[in-house]
């Protein structure tokens, strides 16, 4: 446990740091503190923290700046949401506008809104969509060596792609395989597919040898899908915060955001609470520099959808987590009124 000085100092990295991005220092620090520390003393409790994993030197003579471990501290037992005035929800109500066709609409609206706001990704789950699963997978020959690839979700939607089978493979392989999917994957919601499979690669390696084509032809029919229930914005944003010069490895954070089924797996939250992962806690090591803020919402109707904004690590978490509060409130009360209109 903290002391309150520390808890203090802790919060004062992190706000200056989110505002600047530039480390901060003791003398700094003893101008802002609501109480009283020398410059020494401040330098001790740095050291203290620094221990303890949640702030860190960047070099010898450097300030501080926070590490992952003091924003997950700061925001599970320091950080209070922002209030958001009325000018703000009034700002998110014009956004809405008022004509709308479909739920639909709501919900991809509201994820254009929210990336607007904020400046980061913004996704938004349908609320029907939490409880969809894969629920059949199958492997049609067509000839030539080529299959016909076919995903059934529980709410009967059906996606199909054409896959060329690598040489060599044989009826008893691909039936191999089939089996592997439909006992490891079969069942599981469409936000946990593509991590299971990924789990099970090695077994499919084992019958198709190469199975790269199959995965891609897996995963771009699963996104056909996915996309149908997930709505993102912004998704360039993300690239802004990107803390590598190397191409390639932004190429693949673009390849990854530009997927709708590895963004639909970051949202887990089923509590109605506001959620905060955090680099590591994310599910693929190109987002270990950002953080997902998420919050779950209810239309009255169909049941719980998801709000989240994916930006940078050093976010400004008690804004984000205010608006992202406020917002799910507003939309919650649009799509309540759209059923109600229907009606």
């Amino acid at each position: 446990m903290l002391t309150e000085r520390q808890l203090l100092i802790l919060e004062a990295i992190i706000r200056d740091y989110t505002n600047e991005g530039q480390p901060i220092g003791s003398k700094r620090l003893e101008q802002q503190l609501p109480i009283h520390a020398s410059s020494a003393t401040i330098r001790n409790e740095m050291a203290a923290l620094e221990k303890l994993g949640l702030i860190a030197k960047e070099h010898s003579s450097s300030g501080r700046i926070p590490l992952e471990r003091g924003y997950r501290y700061y925001v599970d037992h320091i950080m209070k949401p922002a209030k958001i005035d009325r000018g703000a929800v009034q700002n998110i109500r014009q956004s809405f506008g008022n004509e709308f066709q479909k739920v639909d609409e709501i919900v991809a609206t509201s994820a254009r809104i929210l990336s607007d706001l904020t400046k980061y990704t913004a996704i938004s789950l349908k609320p029907e969509s939490a409880d969809i699963r894969l629920e059949g997978f199958r492997m049609v020959p067509i000839g030539d060596r080529q299959v016909m690839v076919i995903l059934v979700t529980s709410d009967g939607t059906v996606e199909s792609q054409m896959y060329n089978l690598p040489a060599g493979i044989h009826g008893d392989e691909l039936e191999s395989v089939i089996r592997v999917i439909n006992d490891k994957v079969v069942g599981l919601s469409l936000n946990q597919v593509v991590a299971k499979l990924h789990e099970c690669l090695p077994l499919i390696t084992k019958y198709l040898h190469k199975p790269d084509g199959f995965m891609d032809a897996f995963g771009s029919i699963l996104d056909k899908a996915v996309k149908k229930q997930v709505y993102v914005s912004g998704k360039t944003n993300l690239l802004s915060f990107a803390h590598w010069e190397d191409p390639e490895q932004i190429k693949a954070l673009y390849s990854l955001i530009d997927q709708s089924a590895n963004l639909g797996m970051l949202l887990e939250n089923r509590d109605g609470d506001v959620s905060v992962k955090l680099g590591s806690e994310l599910s693929d090591a190109l987002l270990s520099h950002y953080s997902l803020v998420s919050a779950a919402y209810d239309d009255g109707n169909n049941g719980q959808g998801i709000i989240a904004i994916l930006g940078p690590t050093n976010m400004p978490y008690s804004k984000v987590i205010g608006l992202l509060d406020a917002f799910r409130d507003e939309l919650t009360q649009r799509i309540f009124d759209y059923y109600q209109h229907l009606n």
